[in-house]
């Protein structure tokens, strides 16, 4: 919660309560042959309790509201709207009705009561098929410009998974990222599990969630909207993400194929690292670090930067050894690897020999 926002509320809560101090709206009650509290101070105490009580149901109700999109905002404002007019009709039919022995009493009491009841059962319909506005037909203040992947709502295995965090650093992730609070329940059940296993893991998310929040230059919020009829964690992500229209960052298979059923755009981080993976062309040249031997005679094994496995075939002489090698231009041989142009060493071109490299992915 922003810190104005907060001391906004306190200033509407006070004012509220003073109010109900200073105008003292039991003493008025003594007119009417009521007695709540006789003494005059308790009954100031009261009515301040009562002020304080009516400022925290407003500020619940708000909470509520703000959390509601526009389209039900606007769907639950034109349903109300329509359900006072139409107790206003009804009204005057009543009042036309000339062989209608009606009191004046009655008459009153039924149009207090239609009021009621027609815009509530019109706030509530129309609150139900707001999303069935059409937000950009309407123009205006109400045209949706606002592009869908500005929100970015992140899961929990991509959150464990902590390259979310350098992906945000580098700038290549823009928006607000949003960290749903049902999110955090469940790296918190996750971080305090007995399993030592799953206990550094939920650690692990909140130290990469605390990294995120840290950065200044991310705008990271922190929602308390549940859906407390969905039961499974990964559905009750799918329903925010279409209340808000964002898009899901996830590293779960299952999650992403569910959400695009759904409807909801998904950002896998698996995918992205897989596209940006390096690619080797025929008679391109790289060096690698010949790191320990391979599981086939003679063979040696290398990694590349981001984690590929490299197999090297005549390089188990070569551990520990920083090599040159390049893939040739000929096409792969009956064993389906792939000849090797002669490697360059550390001694110079003099010392060559032949080498295959095989991509493990």
């Amino acid at each position: 919660m922003k810190l104005d926002v907060l001391i906004l509320r306190i200033a509407f809560v006070g004012t509220l309560i003073l109010l109900g101090y200073l105008l003292n709206p039991f003493e008025r009650t003594q007119r009417f042959g009521i007695a709540i509290i006789n003494d005059e101070q308790s009954r100031r105490l009261l009515s301040a309790a009562f002020g304080a009580a009516v400022g925290a149901l407003i500020i619940a109700f708000e909470m509520r509201v703000s959390r509601a999109s526009l389209k039900t905002l606007l769907g639950a404002a034109v349903g109300y709207i329509l359900g006072i007019i139409g107790a206003f009709m009804i009204d005057v039919l009543i009042s036309i009705q000339k062989e209608a022995a009606v009191s004046a009493e009655m008459q009153t009491f039924l149009t207090i009561s239609l009021a009621f009841f027609m815009g509530y059962v019109g706030l509530m319909v129309g609150a139900a098929k707001g999303d069935y506005i059409e937000l950009s037909a309407l123009g205006g203040i109400f045209s949706d410009k606002t592009p869908t992947r500005d929100y970015q709502l992140l899961d929990t295995s991509v959150i464990i998974d902590g390259r979310i965090a350098d992906v945000a650093e580098t700038g290549f992730l823009g928006g607000t990222l949003i960290i749903p609070n049902f999110i955090l329940a469940e790296l918190q059940q996750v971080a305090d599990s007995p399993d030592s296993s799953k206990r550094q893991r939920g650690r692990r998310g909140l130290d990469m969630l605390q990294r995120l929040r840290n950065n200044s230059n991310l705008d990271v919020q922190i929602v308390e909207t549940d859906f407390p009829a969905v039961k499974e964690v990964d559905l009750t992500l799918i329903e925010l993400g279409k209340q808000l229209e964002a898009v899901i960052v996830t590293n779960d298979f299952n999650l992403n194929k569910v959400s695009q059923l759904r409807g909801v755009d998904v950002l896998n981080i698996n995918e992205l690292a897989n596209a940006l993976k390096p690619v080797v062309l025929p008679g391109e040249a790289m060096r690698v670090f010949v790191l320990k031997e391979g599981k086939e005679y003679n063979q040696g094994v290398a990694y590349l930067d981001d984690g590929t496995m490299v197999v090297i075939d005549n390089a188990r002489q070569a551990q520990r050894q920083d090599r040159r090698y390049c893939r040739d231009k000929r096409p792969a041989n009956h064993r389906g690897q792939n000849d090797l142009c002669p490697a360059v060493g550390r001694q110079g071109r003099n010392q060559r020999r032949q080498r295959k490299l095989i991509w493990h992915t």
